[in-house]
């Protein structure tokens, strides 16, 4: 025959069960990576860059051939920097594409029209994006 204790002065014998720990190690270790994530990707897309670029216009000269027209804003102008343009069809499909080199300048900002060659009929072009990572057989030239 078991007895059970008196409850009144041992206490329940029914024990809660209670989470474990390791749940909540691993539960904070989630809501740290989380947020390193969410910190770098707010850094990337709003820090401020050390090369922007911005467009004004866009021509068609021909039937193949189209003039890009931006702007270049360097935190450091006598740092050269190269942008990509590209001319698109009437579908938004891209028909042509170029690489720019900036050169370094005594101002911040530089405006520079570009021709860009297409395989098709452009309808528009647009301004791809600037970096200050300059492939080096641009640098040769």
């Amino acid at each position: 025959m078991t007895s059970t204790p008196p409850a009144d002065r041992y206490g329940s014998t029914t024990r809660t069960p209670r989470p474990k720990r390791w749940i909540a190690w691993i539960l904070t270790g989630l809501v740290v990576v989380a947020g390193a994530g969410i910190a770098y990707i707010g850094y990337t897309k709003f820090a401020v860059k050390d090369v922007e670029g911005k467009q004004i216009s866009f021509d068609i000269v021909g039937d193949r051939t189209m003039n890009i027209q931006f702007t270049v804003t360097r935190q450091d102008p006598e740092q050269a920097a190269v942008c990509i343009v590209r001319t698109r069809s009437k579908d938004g499909s891209e028909t042509g594409r170029r690489e720019v080199y900036i050169a370094p300048s005594p101002s911040q900002t530089v405006e520079i029209t570009a021709p860009v060659k297409a395989s098709q009929p452009p309808a528009m072009g647009d301004l791809y994006g600037c970096s200050s990572q300059v492939p080096e057989y641009l640098r040769a030239g």
